[in-house]
């Protein structure tokens, strides 16, 4: 794609996001470093041209002013009717008292915040914006926003290419530099960013933990396990990946469990936001026609495009995956509406599913599909 054609991609929270402008809430937009938020909220902070305020806490002067703002200096400010743009407020010493003032202040203006990491955000305003605020999440790229932008036919024909190095829009952006590209953003997000938080007393642990964690995608593990693996105590251990989810690098599944002896519990599933992310902290992008963790790196795909989608269209649902102690086991679960929705995913295999049958003898009320490259994106957009 030129460069012309990814930056004009829409992404589907702009209209969601507008739906919610001056309904009497704040709105926050969360997510990792360079996945386009600010592009998002310029966009619509275009359409509202003469009755906008932009200040980035990133901005040294932006800062102070926001960081010794009153309710007199912000209705002085912020006139009735504006919508306000806070970008990067994580940057403020308390962005969450700072928000609560330009809020209760200025009643009558759209205030808007960005921020590169939940963990940095979320703790100083969940009290501060309590009844506030609208959260939203933006990820990279999704499958249904590259096609609402060029066409299915040439989204299948990028398949192995957003596989191996995801969908980053600089990556997108930089055909031929993924490679480059990609070792940027970990250095810049993950090695300086999450590695410098507080509680990261031992960074060379957590870079263990980063690797052992996207060496083992798709696969069932416990803390014990990772804590054996990257020598370090289990709590250790879950505070790390507790920041790994937050930064937005890593999220998790549970296993499911109605209390059957046979199910297995307290197990994980570790699977990355991204397949560029995941592929660049091993430095592994070979073609898949030399891997042996395709099937993985499909797995890994299809479950953060259907998160993404969820996240996006405000479909709330419990997902988990499932596994017997005899080694019968589905990849991903979907409870909604009372009922359960199983998933199987195969890139080349599709013989029928063999947990299937276990499956609905213990939840009848239940139905498995298998998900292979001929009917995925009916899944990711569904």
């Amino acid at each position: 794609m030129s460069v012309k054609n990814v930056i004009m991609i829409t992404r589907i929270l702009e209209d969601v996001i507008s739906d919610r402008l001056f309904t009497g809430k704040t709105i926050l937009l969360l997510g990792p470093r360079q996945v386009g938020k600010t592009t998002l909220i310029k966009g619509i902070f275009q359409k509202h041209a003469g009755r906008s305020f932009w200040m980035n806490a990133d901005n040294p002067e932006d800062r102070a002013l926001l960081n010794g703002i009153n309710s007199l200096r912000a209705r002085e400010l912020f006139l009735p009717g504006t919508l306000v743009v806070v970008d990067e407020a994580q940057r403020l010493e308390n962005s969450g008292l700072t928000l609560k003032i330009i809020h209760d202040a200025c009643p009558d203006i759209q205030l808007v915040a960005t921020g590169s990491s939940s963990f940095e955000l979320t703790d100083k305003i969940k009290e501060s914006l309590t009844g506030r605020k609208w959260s939203f999440r933006l990820f990279p790229i999704s499958f249904k926003e590259i096609e609402l932008h060029t066409n299915f036919l040439d989204l299948i024909r990028s398949l192995e290419v957003r596989m191996i190095f995801g969908s980053y829009p600089e990556v997108i952006n930089q055909a031929g530099r993924e490679k480059e590209v990609l070792h940027e953003l970990i250095s810049d997000y993950l090695y300086k960013d999450v590695f410098t938080l507080k509680g990261i007393r031992k960074p060379e642990i957590l870079e263990k933990l980063v690797k052992a964690l996207a060496f083992q995608i798709g696969s069932q593990v416990s803390y014990r396990e990772l804590s054996n693996l990257v020598q370090a105590d289990k709590e250790t251990v879950e505070r790390y990946i507790y920041l790994l989810e937050e930064a937005f690098i890593i999220f998790r599944l549970t296993s499911f469990s109605r209390n059957l002896r046979s199910e297995l519990k307290r197990s994980h599933k570790f699977y990355f936001y991204d397949n560029g992310i995941r592929n660049a902290v091993i430095s592994q992008f070979n073609p898949l026609s030399l891997r042996n963790d395709t099937g993985a790196l499909w797995e890994n795909l299809l479950i953060s495009e259907r998160k993404k989608v969820n996240e996006y269209h405000r479909r709330y649902r419990n997902v988990y995956f499932w596994r017997t102690d005899r080694q019968q086991e589905l990849d991903y679960l979907e409870e909604y509406d009372g009922r359960l929705h199983a998933y199987e995913f195969k890139w080349q295999d599709s013989a029928p599913i063999r947990a299937a049958k276990a499956f609905q003898a213990v939840y009848p009320d239940s139905d498995v599909k298998l998900i292979h490259r001929d009917n995925f994106m009916e899944f990711i957009k569904s």
